[in-house]
């Protein structure tokens, strides 16, 4: 099917003031050759370690229609379409700034130390069944990843759903000011980015900041349960928004929790959105997701879309890549086990969250449930000892053996009793052999561990040698 015209010359010189060298039309936009599909604009991004201009003419190659550029690579034709900028950088947000403005869909946006990403997703994948939906791709939420996805949005989205992080104060504030969302959602709070904030209460109003680009119409959504929802809602109400929901167990949430199962595949939930009641079920395990489904359908019936077919949807949105994603993978001799990838990023509460998940886990026959776990980072000066506090859950989880590797997590590796101790290593690199000998038949493994300990390393030295296995299959 032909892609719909996304991007003009014309519309492009009136968001950048950039010069065309010829008219054109673009159907996608892209960052990297890799995915650049043909009829895409491709942007000329610059790094400390790339430079974007040096891809320029594989983008044409590969069908690139238009590359926004600062100035003319070598190795192009004379006949070949650029637009010139002063910063392709600014560009690509002057880009996102007037996708923005011309488009008449409800915006979300969803920030929090954790679970942005699968309510991001949970939103797509919801909204996306009754209207033309725009949602930022994968973990989308930095500075090249907002406009991009603001960018890419089609002409016509009804929804749009962007995630907006941060490590360091002031970076919530001007992404907002891209999305100016009609709904914000905060997840919940942690203590995480402890190297840039000095307490949970200066995390917290940081996350805030997404409501400097909101107006007094616009609806805040906040984790009720969360001992600093008071701080929260303040800080929306002076921003002038004065509308909150609040979602979690507590007895005064407007999306509350009434009850709930949990089951080594899935969850079963009723909640209560706004005084209608709905029954149910998630297709990925763990409580964190039931608190996420509740920010979900807070913002879905906050936008005025169906939340009743939102919450049946649910049952389809299966385990996302990285995010508790669950895959059975081929031994040599014609067994199997099954890989939770939780591998994308790692705090606190989150890797809690996959012990409880894993403790959940049911395997077949003489299977075991084992844990691999990376570095969890930015934590700070407390971070040995955040991470030696792990051996607590993991202790009564019932797991039978634990891998640890990176600096901080050696502290959990001595702080484990003997008997489920597994082996620690410097780095995944080091640990995926061994994970690789050690599973048998029938285990359950969960990986996980913050972005930059590379944990994905281990994930697919595991589905690499499950391919060969199975023949290619996995």
């Amino acid at each position: 099917m032909a892609r719909e015209v996304l991007w003009t010359a014309q519309e492009a010189a009136d968001a950048t003031g950039g010069e065309n060298t010829c008219d054109w039309q673009a159907t996608g936009l892209s960052l990297n050759t890799r995915n650049l599909e043909k009829g895409d604009l491709f942007f000329a991004l610059q790094g400390p370690n790339f430079d974007g201009h040096d891809y320029v003419a594989d983008a044409f190659e590969k069908g690139a229609s238009v590359a926004v550029v600062e100035r003319r690579p070598e190795r192009l034709s004379e006949d070949v379409c650029l637009h010139i900028v002063d910063d392709t950088l600014g560009a690509l947000n002057r880009f996102g700034a007037a996708a923005r403005a011309n488009s008449t869909a409800k915006f979300i946006g969803v920030t929090g130390s954790v679970g942005k990403t699968s309510i991001k997703e949970m939103l797509r994948h919801c909204l996306s069944k009754q209207e033309v939906t725009a949602a930022s791709a994968a973990s989308f939420n930095n500075h090249w990843g907002v406009p991009l996805s603001l960018a890419r949005m089609p002409r016509n989205a009804v929804y749009a759903v962007n995630e907006v992080g941060m490590n360091s104060p002031g970076e919530i504030r001007e992404l907002s000011k891209l999305v100016r969302p009609d709904v914000a959602i905060i997840s919940t709070i942690e203590a995480v980015h402890f190297e840039f904030f000095k307490s949970i209460e200066e995390i917290a109003q940081a996350k805030c900041e997404i409501f400097e680009a909101m107006d007094n119409s616009g609806v805040a959504v906040l984790n009720k349960d969360h001992p600093l929802f008071e701080l929260m809602a303040e800080s929306a109400k002076e921003n002038g928004v004065q509308n909150i929901i609040g979602f979690g167990e507590h007895p005064q949430s407007d999306a509350r929790l009434i009850g709930y199962e949990l089951f080594a595949e899935y969850s079963r939930v009723q909640a209560d959105i706004s005084g209608s009641v709905v029954d149910y079920t998630i297709s990925n395990p763990g409580f964190h997701w039931i608190l996420n489904s509740l920010a979900a359908l807070a913002a879905i019936q906050a936008i005025g879309a169906d939340v009743s077919k939102a919450a049946a949807d649910l049952s389809t949105l299966h385990g996302l890549a990285g995010r508790g994603e669950k895959t059975l993978l081929a031994l040599e001799n014609g067994d199997s086990f099954e890989l939770i990838d939780d591998s994308y990023n790692a705090s606190p509460v989150s890797v809690r969250a996959a012990i409880n998940v894993l403790a959940n886990a049911t395997p077949r026959e003489s299977g075991r449930r084992i844990v691999v776990l990376g570095d969890m980072l930015e934590l700070g000066s407390k971070s040995r000892k955040i991470h030696a506090d792990l051996a607590g859950p993991i202790n009564v989880s019932g797991i039978d053996l634990v891998f640890t590797c990176g600096a901080h997590m050696e502290a959990l590796h001595e702080a484990l009793p003997a008997e489920i101790r597994g082996v620690h290593k410097k780095n995944s690199t080091e640990l995926a052999a061994i994970i690789a000998d050690i599973v048998q038949a029938n285990d359950v493994v969960s990986v996980k561990g913050s972005l930059g300990s590379r944990m994905s390393v281990i994930i697919d030295r595991l589905k690499n040698i499950s391919a060969k296995n199975s023949g290619g299959q996995t």
